[in-house]
C-alpha cells in the first residue's frame, strides 16, 4: 500500500475540485493524507477516501521557512509519494523537507529542485477545466476528466446544524452572494433581494465574516417586503456548518464562488451566476446545476466581446455581464431547478 501526501489548495472551490484526483488515487490503492489550511480542512473531512487530514499552522501567504521545515521533519519516512496542488513555490517545501521520494506537481514557480516529477504549466490563454487540471497529477490515462466532485457530509453534522439554526430539511433556500475574488463576480445585491421576495421560501444568506454587510443588506431588503422571510448567517457559521446548510437546502443561488462548488458537490439543485469568469474553467459540476452566463446567450445583444475578462473589477466600468442578467431571468432558471 502506497502512503501518499496531498498538499491542498487554499481556496474552497479548488479544494472541492481536487476530489476526483483523490478518488482516482484511492481507487488505485494509495492511502491518502491531506495537508490543508484550517479554512479548507472541512472539505477534505467530507471525502471518505481521505484517511487523515493534517491542519497546517501557517499564515496565509507567508513563507515561514523554518516553521515549515520543523513541521515537515515529523513526516520523514511516512510517505512514498506527494502531490502538490497549488502552484506556489512555498507549497512544495513541505514534501521536500519531509524527504518524500516522489514529489509530483506542476512546474509552477520554477520548482525544479522541489519537485522531481513536474508537469508543464498550462497555457494561461487556454484555461481548461480545473478538475482535469488536478486529475493530471495522477499521471494516468485512465483518469476520467468528466468525473464530478462529490462530498459526503456526516449525518450528525447535518442534524446538529439544522437544530442549531432552527431550520427544517429542504424547507429553505440558500443565497451565497459573495465572491472573494472581487465585485466583477458578484451579481447585484438588489437583484438577490428581488429574487428572495418572489420565491416564496425562507432564505438563508451565507457568506464569510467579510461579507456580512453584503449579506445582511440582502436579508434586510427581503424582509422589508416579506417580513421575517430572510436571515443572514454570514460570519456565524464555520465552513462545516455552511456546507451542511447548503446540503440540507431546497436549492442554492450563488455567484462563481467556493460555495457554488460545495453546492454542486453535495448534489443540491442550484443556479450559478457567472460574470467576469468563465464556466468553461470553473463550472459547477452537477447534473442539478443551471449556469447563467450572458456570453452564452445568443439572444443577448450586443455581444459581450469583453467576456470573460477574469478581472476583479470591470475594466470598462459597465459590468454588463452581471447588471444585464435580470432577476426575472434568474427566477425562471430557479423555478426550473426547483421543479427538477
Amino acid at each position: 500500500m502506497t502512503a501518499s501526501l496531498v498538499i491542498a489548495p487554499q481556496w474552497i472551490g479548488d479544494a472541492v475540485m481536487t476530489e476526483p484526483l483523490l478518488r482516482v488515487l484511492s481507487e488505485r490503492g494509495e492511502t491518502l493524507s491531506v495537508a490543508a489550511m484550517p479554512w479548507v480542512a472541512p472539505i477534505y473531512r467530507a471525502m471518505p477516501q481521505v484517511a487523515q487530514v493534517i491542519e497546517l499552522p501557517f499564515s496565509r501567504g507567508a513563507l515561514q521557512w523554518w516553521a515549515r521545515r520543523r513541521f515537515a521533519h515529523a513526516w520523514r519516512g511516512q510517505f512514498d509519494r506527494a502531490y502538490v496542488g497549488p502552484n506556489s513555490w512555498k507549497s512544495a517545501l513541505l514534501p521536500w523537507f519531509a524527504g518524500v521520494p516522489v514529489r509530483v506537481g506542476y512546474l509552477g514557480e520554477a520548482r525544479y529542485g522541489l519537485l522531481n516529477q513536474r508537469l508543464p504549466n498550462p497555457n494561461k490563454d487556454q484555461r481548461g477545466a480545473m478538475v482535469a487540471h488536478y486529475l493530471a497529477l495522477a499521471q494516468t490515462e485512465e483518469a476520467d476528466s468528466s468525473l464530478q466532485p462529490k462530498l459526503d457530509l456526516p449525518l450528525d453534522l447535518l442534524k446538529t446544524t439544522l437544530q442549531k439554526f432552527a431550520l427544517k430539511l429542504g424547507a429553505y433556500a440558500v443565497f451565497a452572494p459573495g465572491a472573494e475574488y472581487g465585485p466583477a463576480k458578484r451579481w447585484p445585491a438588489d437583484y438577490f433581494a428581488q429574487l428572495g421576495e418572489r420565491i416564496g421560501l425562507p432564505v438563508v444568506v451565507l457568506g464569510s465574516a467579510k461579507e456580512s454587510v453584503l449579506c445582511e443588506d440582502i436579508a434586510d431588503r427581503i424582509n422589508r417586503v416579506a417580513p421575517r422571510r430572510a436571515r443572514s448567517l454570514a460570519g456565524l457559521t464555520d465552513l462545516g456548518e455552511a456546507m451542511a446548510l447548503i446540503a440540507s437546502s431546497q436549492a442554492v443561488l450563488s455567484n462563481d464562488s467556493g460555495l457554488m462548488h460545495v453546492a454542486a458537490a453535495t448534489g443540491v439543485p442550484q443556479v450559478a451566476v457567472f460574470g467576469s469568469s468563465s464556466p468553461l474553467h470553473t463550472p459547477p459540476l452537477s447534473d442539478k446545476a443551471v449556469v447563467l452566463w450572458l456570453k452564452n446567450e445568443a439572444s443577448y445583444q450586443p455581444a459581450l466581446d469583453c467576456s470573460p475578462c477574469f478581472e476583479r473589477n470591470c475594466p470598462l466600468g459597465h459590468l454588463r455581464c452581471l447588471n444585464d442578467l435580470t432577476p426575472e431571468r434568474v427566477e425562471q432558471a430557479w423555478r426550473e431547478v426547483v421543479s427538477g
